[in-house]
């Protein structure tokens, strides 16, 4: 009995209002629910496109994170932060643009889940009230407990518990024991109770002649359920055709079941709100309408009052709720409602957010992992699918190059580099920021930095075409070359506009360039039988031309210094036919080239080795691609170059050269024998050379 009684006075209003004064429980909105959810969490600083920006931990956690959209996502939080602090933000709605595939559901339905996350930690539970005893009224027939609506807070009822506002607020003040400071604190986010809650209250007033002991043994505070699939804290309302959506959906209807036990017609409990999306979220929850634009014109005008007055009004009645309000549109949709002037106040009422498709691709590695996925895939006959390890490069760099627009100041390689933060030769990031503010002035939102290119879904799609293909399934490998024919197959049937379509098929020829010389590497790497080969090459450059004027450097040219990466001594001879060979396939003739593009090397390490102690160079692609060449065309065994040393394969010597590499990729460098001997096969041909 005792436990019954302890529970039964843990669910008074006294007992939650205690909770809060005491810090166990919290009352706040919604904005200010999400704010600090998410600066609850780390934030460091990070340089995107030359511009400092801040990252938040909340949207890297877990397994299938956002990846990049850090401009984005500082404008979402800067958004809440503003409602939260009471600014104009609170009376708008924040919608996501951008073209399809480019991650906006994705973005909010991962908000959601955290903040459902966030809400189920103690301390961060929303609460709401419910009317008992509803039966001994004898106006509301076998109706016994009423919960409310909208899932309005307890301390929306305690701060309307008197019959006017200073009645309310001298019994928070007395009764409650609350400071006035508190009590002014709570009314800066008051709210009048909802049209069926104040109703209902008032016929409780009246049962219990406005005794306010009487009325509180009427009250139940229970927790909001925190259910993804009852749509509750966080609901999500996808646009539907024109004949099958209706206003019911976002606001509810008269409850054909509630009116055969309510007497009085004029009762507002006769409406039942649960039946729409709104009141499910209105208790400081989070509404996502998918695709809000795409929705016929009377829904969009229920959207209006709601954005602007945060109000349900069904047939006179009004239930005021706490929502963040989040949509999503594709550029089309939008731009066709942007046409119809008429339609400017709903434009007026949300700050929209152009999402970019993400335009670094050592970023897009992470996405393109989603896009192939987790578990081990098999063939059509069951055995297990190897994936060759330049794949994931392969499809990242043929879709990010789609996304990058084209400059006269930037070749795409250049693009491609600045914006993953690398080296780009004598360009500085400066200049792909000078690119960005130009091209960001443009009107058409599509011709704005990475705003138009192949989506996440077109890479899905790419990569499904890749595993069906017979090649794939009798290889039981997915070679890395055949993304890109994939790809094309993709930029063929699913890219509508014969201009965007040319441009994606040169983005690819591209693409395929650097996976050549990627694969230069590779094989540059299999055939020293060293997986860091190539490296240790380019850093022997390096360190070369940065002794090679040292004052302690002997006549037999060994030169003595302290690795920065290992912090050991280290011993290097400097070989300036090595040297000369490499600047001579850079293009660099006359001494005073050299001697410049030597400078820039050893800036450039000064500046990066200070904040990377391990940076290697292996970003700059020309210098990575002059000593590949140096070493994999000099001769080997006087069998002449490697690739005929691999393509004439008739003599003893060739094949084990042959063998070994293939031991060396089978061994050290992830290959399975298909991707081995397919990779070796492309290494011997001319296909995408220069």
């Amino acid at each position: 009995m005792a436990q019954t009684r302890t529970r039964k006075s843990d669910l008074s209003l006294k007992f939650h209002l205690q909770a809060v004064k005491q810090g166990e429980r919290r009352f706040e909105n919604a904005f200010q629910g999400v704010s600090r959810m998410i600066l609850s969490q780390p934030i460091t600083k990070v340089v995107v496109n030359g511009r400092q920006t801040y990252d938040f931990e909340i949207f890297r956690i877990g397994s299938k994170h956002a990846i990049g959209m850090y401009d984005e996502i500082n404008s979402f939080v800067s958004f809440v932060k503003d409602a939260a602090e009471g600014g104009s933000s609170k009376e708008m709605a924040y919608v996501l643009v951008g073209e399809p595939g480019n991650g906006k559901t994705f973005l909010v339905e991962y908000l959601c889940t955290k903040y459902r996350e966030f809400l189920q930690q103690p301390g961060n539970r929303k609460y709401t009230f419910r009317f008992v005893g509803m039966d001994e009224l004898g106006s509301y027939g076998r109706i016994s407990s009423i919960e409310s609506q909208t899932y309005e807070d307890p301390l929306i009822l305690a701060m309307n518990l008197g019959e006017t506002l200073s009645e309310s607020k001298e019994l928070l003040a007395k009764i409650f024991a609350f400071k006035d400071q508190q009590v002014e604190e709570f009314y800066e986010n008051y709210r009048p109770l909802g049209a069926c809650s104040s109703y209902i209250f008032n016929d409780l007033r009246q049962h219990t002649d406005g005794k306010l002991e009487g009325l509180l043994k009427h009250i139940e505070i229970v927790p909001v359920p925190l259910s993804e699939s009852l749509g509750t804290v966080t609901g999500k309302y996808a646009a539907k055709d024109k004949i099958t959506s209706s206003a019911i959906d976002l606001l509810g209807e008269e409850s054909i079941q509630r009116l055969l036990h309510i007497t009085d017609t004029n009762n507002p409990y006769r409406f039942d709100l649960r039946r729409g999306a709104l009141a499910r979220v209105a208790g400081g929850g989070i509404h996502f309408s998918d695709e809000i634009y795409k929705n016929k014109k009377d829904l969009v005008q229920v959207y209006l009052g709601v954005i602007q007055n945060r109000m349900i009004e069904i047939d006179g009645y009004k239930w005021p709720i706490d929502t963040l309000i989040i949509a999503t549109s594709n550029n089309a949709e939008f731009n066709r409602f942007l046409s119809e002037k008429e339609e400017a106040p709903i434009i007026d009422r949300c700050r929209i957010s152009y999402i970019s498709h993400n335009t670094n691709y050592l970023m897009q590695r992470e996405l393109t992992n989603y896009a192939i996925g987790s578990e081990t895939k098999t063939t059509l006959t069951g055995q297990d699918l190897h994936q060759d390890p330049n794949l994931n490069y392969a499809g990242s760099i043929a879709v990010v190059l789609s996304r990058l627009p084209r400059s006269e100041k930037l070749t795409p390689i250049e693009t491609m580099k600045l914006a993953a933060g690398e080296v780009a030769g004598e360009k500085s990031i400066k200049t792909l920021a000078e690119v960005i503010d130009i091209l960001n002035q443009e009107p058409d939102i599509t011709k704005r930095f990475g705003q138009k290119g192949l989506g996440q879904r077109n890479l899905g799609r790419a990569l499904q075409l890749l595993v069906e293909s017979s090649e794939t399934n009798e290889g039981q490998c997915m070679f890395a070359y055949d993304i890109f024919h994939a790809v094309e197959r993709i930029i063929l049937d699913y890219v509508p506009d014969n201009n965007d379509r040319a441009k994606y098929l040169d983005d690819l020829k591209i693409a395929k360039g650097l996976y050549r010389e990627k694969i230069m590497t590779e094989m540059f790497n299999a055939y020293m039988d060293e997986p860091q080969a190539i490296r240790k090459d380019v850093m022997n450059y390096v360190n070369m031309i940065i002794g090679i004027d040292a004052e302690n450097l002997g006549p037999d040219k060994m030169w003595k210094y302290r690795d920065p990466q290992t912090g050991e001594l280290t011993a290097l001879k400097i070989d300036q036919r090595f040297i000369q060979s490499v600047e001579e396939r850079l293009g660099l003739k006359i001494e005073e080239q050299r001697e410049t593009f030597r400078t820039s090397i050893r800036k450039i390490y000064g500046q990066k080795i200070s904040v990377d102690a391990g940076y290697d160079f292996m970003d700059n692609l020309e210098l990575v691609k002059a000593v590949t060449d140096v070493r994999l065309k000099s001769d080997i065994a006087g069998a002449g170059s490697l690739v005929g040393a691999l393509a004439n394969r008739t003599n003893e010597e060739n094949q084990k050269l042959y063998d070994r590499m293939i031991n060396t990729m089978l061994n050290q460098l992830g290959y399975c024998r298909t991707c081995a001997q397919k990779t070796i096969e492309y290494f011997c041909t001319q296909e995408d050379e220069g």
